[in-house]
């Protein structure tokens, strides 16, 4: 058996970046940019009322000052004249401040009868004017790479940027493998269970911006195994889930052996996780899940999501531990890196009492895995722990 982080170097060698593709910005969102963009405006592009009220000039803005009003401006449509001395134009947030016209004075501090305004309030200092560029400039980058939020998919649009330069989305193939599955839907048998780990794992390539293809699942023989591994002939990243044990209907080694597998490992001190194999099939990355689901998703939240962000050009993401205290003891761990669920809050983390490795149940309930290292004594209360978040 190798450690975790040996496994994660071996795992990144196998990934590279892919290349890139250009995209409408509408669907940007979760890709990674690849190419920096850049601000084709200032924003806001001339100097706009934050306020409802009237565009006048700062000397005026003082208690009981009477004023003309001369025009209006609105969003979308600007005043084109300009204010002189004793002059005022009524304006709405967002439109164009008028020439001659450095303060907004609110509408609630002013009194208009006619053309006429007569301000009845104390004004401030405030200008209540967003100056021109306030925001940001023509030519203000965004910088690559950067996995894009939907605030940036705003600040990108607002840059009137209509197509972005993004990784091309890896392509995952998923097969679950066994007798024993069949699909959420189907009428399982008395001895079959539902293939729930396909699910969350899509999910959670969907989530790092990946194209996952849920494959048929392959049965307990060589045949099935190797009509599935055909099947994922293209994809740049192969993930099998279950038979990668040494039992008797453990096959996915010996038939990926036989159809060119580079093993890279096989076996990690961890649990959940041990039997993971990984290695390279042709021009595909290949990772071999257990089949427990919380085997699988741990692994996949420790591995994959790695593996994934590298090929988008993120580079090397592997999990950054963050601390907190135990709220309740736990005692000592045995030789294997232990990735326990766990419940983080308030800065204290409680780990669950249930560890078994196919209680969906309790994965679904944390938020963290509690990382324990190899032979790690028991620990007390308010001892300090690292974990990573789910």
């Amino acid at each position: 058996m190798i450690s975790v982080d040996e496994a994660l170097d071996q795992l990144l060698a196998l990934a590279s970046p892919l290349p890139s593709e250009t995209v409408p910005l509408i669907q940007a969102a979760g890709r990674v940019l690849a190419e920096a963009a850049v601000a084709m405006r200032d924003q806001p592009p001339f100097a706009a009322s934050s306020m409802d009220g009237y565009a006048i000039k700062s000397a005026e803005a003082e208690l009981h000052v009477q004023l003309k009003v001369i025009g209006e401006a609105a969003a979308g449509h600007r005043f084109d004249g300009r204010v002189g001395a004793g002059q005022a134009v009524r304006i709405f947030t967002g439109a164009p401040v008028p020439d001659g016209a450095d303060f907004v004075v609110i509408q609630e501090d002013v009194e208009r009868k006619g053309d006429l305004i007569t301000i009845i309030a104390e004004p401030g200092d405030k200008p209540n004017i967003r100056p021109a560029g306030a925001d940001f400039n023509k030519g203000t980058t965004i910088d690559a790479p950067r996995r894009l939020s939907a605030q940036d998919v705003a600040l990108l649009a607002s840059m009137n940027i209509a197509q972005v330069t993004v990784a091309r989305k890896p392509e995952v193939a998923l097969i679950s493998t066994g007798d024993e599955l069949v699909l959420p839907g189907e009428d399982p048998g008395p001895d079959q269970i539902i293939a729930s780990n396909t699910f969350g794992l899509k999910a959670m390539l969907d989530s790092l911006g990946a194209h996952p293809r849920i494959l048929p699942i392959a049965r307990d023989n060589e045949t099935s195994l190797k009509t599935a591994f055909k099947l994922a002939e293209g994809a740049d990243l192969v993930i099998t889930i279950g038979g990668a044990s040494v039992g008797d209907h453990d096959l996915v080694g010996d038939v990926a052996a036989d159809m060119g597998l580079e093993r890279s490992f096989y076996k990690v001190a961890m649990r959940p996780g041990k039997p993971l194999m990984a290695g390279r099939m042709g021009q595909a990355a290949m990772i071999g899940l257990p089949g427990n689901p919380v085997s699988a998703m741990v692994c996949g939240h420790v591995f994959v999501a790695p593996v994934i962000n590298k090929m988008v050009g993120l580079g090397d993401t592997r999990p950054a531990p963050l601390t907190a205290t135990l709220a309740e003891p736990i005692r000592e761990n045995g030789p294997r890196t232990h990735y326990m669920r766990a419940v983080v809050e308030n800065g204290q983390v409680t780990a669950f009492d249930r560890q078994d490795s196919s209680l969906l149940t309790v994965l679904a309930q944390a938020n963290a895995l509690l990382i324990r290292p190899p032979k790690d004594p028991a620990r007390a209360a308010g001892d300090m722990v690292r974990y990573i978040p789910l």
